[in-house]
């Protein structure tokens, strides 16, 4: 039996070869292919994903299927993903191919581990692989084969003169089939030698850690490196650990991560072990913070786009990144309704102009600052746009403005907020192309704080876009609907978001719309400033500068968008349960439970979820319903598009509280026939760390403490006025007249 959980690029030259012959056609093709996989949203195809495998056609060697399959691969797809995918094609062709490949494919399930000995030592490498009968080992030292060398062990002499380490490796192959084990490098220490731990004795089981972790600080992009290099009898085993949990995968002598994020920051150690002892390494802290570019002097020309020859005037995006905020459920302030709505509806227009959008609901201060943080990782010298959207509770002292989070205390200051103009002036740090804010809060003054932050002198940039929902001292309204709500900024915004305009022309058109609603004419205006030189639009195509896809930009991009598999447990009833996952937001996931199989002699059964970490916000009226509707959120006919029927639904909402894998239980609970009372069976299940949970929020040091207040910027500084103004809530409009809210 084959391993379908194996990635596709495990896939032989000939197999692949052979369903490009196959699938490089105009009907039950490679087209059909790359549509039924973009179920998947990870395996999605863009438009010009699409493109670029069409032109495959005007090569001489060319395959828009071998190209497909390369852009699956790349994203982690395995064959039994690609089997279902060719299978609901009603290909058969193609899954007998598929079929027949898995069963011949050879999988390294035991890998040789390097090792750093004693002189006069025997040293055992260990190889084992899976596939088709027959298989046959041949270990290679070098490039030269090892004569006699032809099982799964190879025992090595040390009894040699000390010399360069030496790198082996094997080879097991079934007939012209064949795979390659990893490099293992055998290094010889003299026992007398400084390294080695004086006293050890090779010939007694035991361990001894020849070389410490040590600790490091690095900047987001860089490469993390640590090693731990031991000696024992039998040969030592390694295990990483980051913050005392395992790392998975990390069970080789040195641990390395490419291009870090600050979701790897924090404290590694190595568990060292064999059959008769085991040894820990010493704890090391690892730093990450944000690669910050060295501030001062003016935006060059060409930092956030570029025009490409041939098309004169034509502006082009190397990125486009977003973050969305929407607070609704205050804590000492009144709730709101909006703006669930409104940073779903603005997160789906800016992915079909290709943003990367990380949208969050009910962020708590530290979580926000957080959030922001991690937009900030997003943006790198050339990054074209960021754009950032709040809707909540907001309000502008001195000519800052300030959002106002879900733990803020009744009367909060500027100490219990985040300063937007802050937040520009790091953004200014990281060479944005072109910044974006949209404030969807009142901007009225706050009593309570009469403190002006230190914020500092703005550069003068010229890529600067505020578009303010209400104009200074007013407030922002919301359309009482029902359960849909929008915002009255988001519901014309919408119209012209995906226009193909600049981007002041485009807020110009709605404001010109807004000024049109009879409810709110002298209450609300939007409100426009800008320093914008440029004929900057949302709609410019991205260009992508030739640089390694796998930024840490990306990287980091996608960990807060990865759900966990779907997956099918059996219980020893013989019932067995789908588990699968759906994603509302960035920090909020759909569990759902379906019985896809169960014995005859079950007359009734249902699988519900129990014990979810209390840390989360989860509200059990909203977990185990039997309809999407049920669970309350309005966004329900959207994501459970994708989900079979006759399913028991779950709403897990703040994820970035997750202080460790998710882990919840599974209890079926059936009935057998003529019996009245229910059996239950248990089943624990961990799906690691979905979503935003992946970038470890909660392990990032508390933000900084407030500054002290001192005197406004400078005369003429960009975004810093002399108004006062007073805050109160935002209010809701119902369709009869305004309904005022006082603090």
């Amino acid at each position: 039996m084959g391993d379908w959980s194996m990635p596709i690029g495990s896939l032989g030259e000939e197999v692949v070869a052979r369903l490009c012959e196959l699938l490089d056609n105009a009907g039950r093709g490679w087209r059909r292919l790359a549509e039924l996989a973009g179920a998947e949203k990870r395996f999605r195809c863009s438009a010009e994903e699409l493109e670029m495998c069409s032109l495959k056609v005007l090569e001489p060697r060319g395959s828009p299927t071998q190209c497909l399959l390369q852009l699956l691969a790349e994203r982690d797809c395995t064959l039994r993903y690609l089997l279902g995918c060719l299978e609901r094609m009603g290909h058969e062709q193609a899954c007998r191919v598929l079929s027949s490949a898995v069963q011949d494919v050879i999988r390294i399930t035991v890998q040789p581990e390097s090792q750093v000995v004693v002189e006069g030592t025997q040293v055992s490498l260990t190889c084992c692989a899976t596939g088709p009968p027959g298989l046959a080992y041949q270990w290679f030292c070098g490039r030269q084969e090892v004569p006699g060398a032809t099982s799964p062990e190879l025992v090595i002499d040390t009894a040699t003169p000390v010399g360069q380490p030496e790198w082996y490796i094997c080879r097991v192959n079934c007939g012209a089939t064949f795979t390659f084990s990893r490099w293992a490098h055998v290094q010889v220490e003299k026992s007398s030698s400084p390294s080695s731990a004086s006293g050890y004795c090779p010939s007694m089981a035991g361990l001894q850690i020849l070389r410490q972790p040590r600790p490091c600080r690095l900047s987001e992009g860089d490469t993390l490196a640590l090693e731990c290099r031991a000696i024992g009898n039998p040969p030592p085993q390694y295990q990483w650990f980051r913050n005392r949990r395992p790392v998975e995968g990390a069970q080789a002598p040195q641990f390395q991560v490419k291009l870090v994020t600050t979701a790897e920051r924090g404290s590694y150690s190595c568990h060292v072990f064999n059959l008769f002892h085991e040894v820990w390494s010493q704890e090391v802290d690892v730093e990450i913070g944000p690669r910050l570019f060295t501030s001062g002097g003016s935006w060059q020309e060409g930092d956030g786009g570029s025009l490409e020859h041939g098309s004169p005037g034509q502006l082009y995006a190397t990125d486009k990144v977003a973050l969305l905020i929407g607070n609704m459920h205050y804590l000492h302030h009144k709730q709101l309704q909006a703006p669930i709505m409104d940073v779903h509806a603005l997160g789906a227009l800016l992915c079909q102009l290709n943003f990367k959008v990380v949208s969050l609901l009910d962020l708590c201060k530290a979580e926000m600052q957080m959030a922001v943080d991690e937009f900030l990782l997003l943006l790198d010298k050339g990054v074209y746009a960021g754009l950032l959207y709040y809707a909540g509770h907001g309000y502008e002292n001195f000519g800052n403005s300030f959002m106002v989070p879900i733990d803020a205390p009744s009367t909060y200051t500027s100490e219990h907020c985040l300063c937007v103009q802050r937040v520009l002036q790091e953004m200014q740090q990281r060479r944005t192309g072109l910044n974006i804010f949209l404030l969807d809060m009142c901007r009225k003054r706050n009593l309570n704080d009469d403190i002006i932050p230190q914020v500092g002198v703005l550069e003068v940039t010229a890529n600067i876009v505020f578009g303010y929902a209400t104009c200074a001292d007013a407030e922002a309204y919301e359309l009482s609907q029902g359960e849909l709500s929008n915002g009255i900024f988001v519901t014309f915004l919408k119209r012209w978001l995906l226009e193909d305009e600049k981007i002041t022309v485009l807020l110009d058109k709605v404001a010109e719309d807004m000024g049109t609603l009879e409810i709110t004419r002298g209450r609300q205006a939007l409100e426009l400033r800008s320093n914008l030189s440029e004929r900057r639009a949302l709609t410019d195509p991205i260009c992508a500068p030739g640089q390694d896809e796998s930024s840490a930009r990306n990287l980091q991009w996608a960990k807060a968008h990865v759900l966990p598999e779907s997956r099918h447990l059996c219980f020893d009833c013989g019932v067995t349960v789908q588990l699968g996952f759906a994603a509302e937001f960035s920090n909020i996931m759909i569990i759902y439970t379906r019985v896809v199989a169960a014995p005859k002699d079950i007359t009734q059964c249902e699988a519900r979820l129990t014990d979810i970490p209390e840390e989360l916000d989860v509200d059990l009226k909203c977990t185990n319903k039997e309809s999407p509707k049920e669970l309350g959120s309005p966004l329900a006919p959207v994501w459970s598009l994708g989900c079979p029927s006759c399913c028991l639904y779950s709403r897990i909402c703040g994820l970035q509280k997750l202080r460790q894998e998710l882990a919840f239980t599974v209890c079926l609970q059936y009935r057998y026939q003529g019996m009245d009372d229910f059996v239950e069976e248990r089943q624990r299940v961990n799906v690691g760390r979905p979503l935003i949970a992946k970038l470890n929020l909660q392990w990032a040091d508390p933000p900084p403490p407030a500054h002290s207040p001192l005197c406004p910027s400078a005369p003429g500084s960009w975004g810093i006025g002399e108004s006062s103004w007073v805050n109160t809530p935002e209010e809701n409009l119902s369709p009869e007249g305004p309904n005022s809210h006082t603090p």
